[in-house]
């Protein structure tokens, strides 16, 4: 990467966690437009890097967070190919190493929440490309959002490739099956036709509740928990169904199981539902 050894991505200076008095957005400042700069200048015939960085920072300390990504995405769309199945290939090549470990990665990660705004805003219109870019992004950062316009614009086709991302041995990329479908995922639009009928995740979830890595089982209570606020019955009904099958309540081996669905049901029992209790309570039993 030009004089450096390393990626710019890894030369992005972040915090470990939120520092209490500073805000998120200011991750997105000077230095990570510089970096993005570098990185890109790397592998985009042509690119302009002044002129990246004088148009991507322009009246950035103005806006916020995720406005001040969409701003960045913008100024990289603007030196990048306007055919996203032309652009994908430069943007892949632009990326850092992929994560080797699912927690303690800090707030570096979020030197790609430009181009996580990048791809979905401009990539939902070439669906395979699209699909690409997420895949790789979230082995970096995560596509839960990015991945998000594609679900409402290409539904089926969306979830028949997720479908086959569960078996994937990069535990990033099966958590965004799971994390990047929920109905009410935090900081994003919300699904509708997810909320309304939940049916359309489930065998997603069902692959992947037992999965090896707590990070992603992770998701899947969190996603059996959205579903919980809009759908009660469907979400009690899975959670029954799951600790019914055999041993799921002696193997210690589905102590992962029974975690995910007390997870799973603690906003409804926290509210005094008291199927969610009963359920919770079975959990507990052997856990």
């Amino acid at each position: 990467m030009g004089k450096h050894s390393t990626h710019p991505a890894q030369r992005f200076a972040a915090p470990g966690s939120i520092q209490k008095g500073v805000p998120l957005k200011e991750l997105m400042g000077w230095e990570l437009v510089a970096l993005i700069a570098e990185s890109l200048a790397d592998v985009a015939p042509g690119f302009d890097r002044k002129r990246f960085t004088r148009l991507a920072s322009r009246g950035l300390e103005m806006l916020e967070l995720k406005e001040r990504a969409a701003h960045i995405a913008l100024a990289m769309a603007g030196q990048l190919p306007a055919n996203f199945d032309d652009l994908t290939p430069l943007l892949i090549r632009s990326l850092g190493p992929p994560l080797t470990a699912t927690e303690r990665n800090g707030l570096a990660p979020f030197f790609y929440l430009p181009h996580s705004q990048l791809i979905g805003n401009f990539g939902v219109e070439s669906f395979e490309s699209g699909m690409t870019a997420n895949y790789e992004l979230t082995r970096r950062f995560t596509a839960e959002f990015s991945i998000r316009p594609f679900l409402v614009r290409h539904q089926a086709q969306c979830l028949d490739m997720l479908a086959g991302w569960v078996k994937d041995p990069d535990p990033h990329v099966r958590r965004l099956v799971s994390e990047g479908t929920r109905p009410r995922l935090p900081w994003s639009m919300r699904l509708p036709a997810f909320q309304a009928n939940p049916r359309h995740t489930l065998p997603l979830l069902e692959a992947l509740k037992d999965d090896p890595e707590l990070y992603v089982r992770r998701s899947v209570a969190n996603h059996l928990g959205d579903i919980a606020k809009d759908n009660p019955g469907t979400a009690f009904r899975v959670c029954e169904s799951w600790l019914d099958t055999r041993n799921a309540l002696d193997d210690p081996l589905k102590a992962g199981l029974r975690w995910v669905v007390r997870h799973a049901l603690r906003h409804p029992a926290r509210i005094g539902n008291t199927r969610a209790i009963r359920i919770r309570a079975r959990a507990e039993r052997r856990a």
